[in-house]
């Protein structure tokens, strides 16, 4: 991938460092990082759906992680070695763990996750509070401004 430099950007704006920060580590991961495969699907204006393929594991084996801004997906095959009876004459199936990580933006939440057919769906959903929402202000067209008076304070 190419680098992109953000300096001239980071000089002119204020608060938007999380976002270049962000932007500067998408563009160091390896891209090799392939396994599992996903999808990230936006299912309504503040709903989204993420969708790993992880055949193979059962939900006992998967460990689900969310922090501020920070959604951990995990899995942990238990020792097959054990259970397995012959020796492999093709060893296709991938047995190996997984590290899944996903930024998310300012308040949005896990609501819930499944497991069915070798698919884990994670629905997030994002939940802006009340006092962040715009708020529509009315504007008052009749008569004078009124005048704005301060109270004296008590000693």
């Amino acid at each position: 991938m190419r680098q992109f430099d953000f300096t001239p950007f980071r000089r002119s704006t204020i608060g938007f460092d999380r976002l270049f920060d962000l932007l500067e580590a998408s563009a160091r991961q390896s891209v090799s990082e392939n396994y599992p495969p996903f999808n990230l699907e936006r299912v309504a204006e503040d709903r989204y759906r993420i969708t790993l393929a992880v055949a193979g594991f059962k939900s006992d084996e998967i460990d689900i992680t969310a922090q501020q801004n920070l959604l951990l997906v995990a899995g942990r095959k238990a020792s097959e070695n054990e259970n397995h009876q012959g020796d492999y004459l093709h060893l296709g199936i991938a047995n190996r763990g997984f590290e899944r990580r996903f930024e998310l933006a300012d308040f949005v939440r896990v609501e819930r996750a499944d497991l069915s057919d070798g698919l884990l769906v994670i629905e997030l959903v994002r939940e802006i509070p009340e006092a962040m929402k715009p708020k529509k202000i009315e504007v008052n067209g009749a008569g004078k401004p009124a005048a704005i008076t301060h109270k004296a304070e008590a000693a």
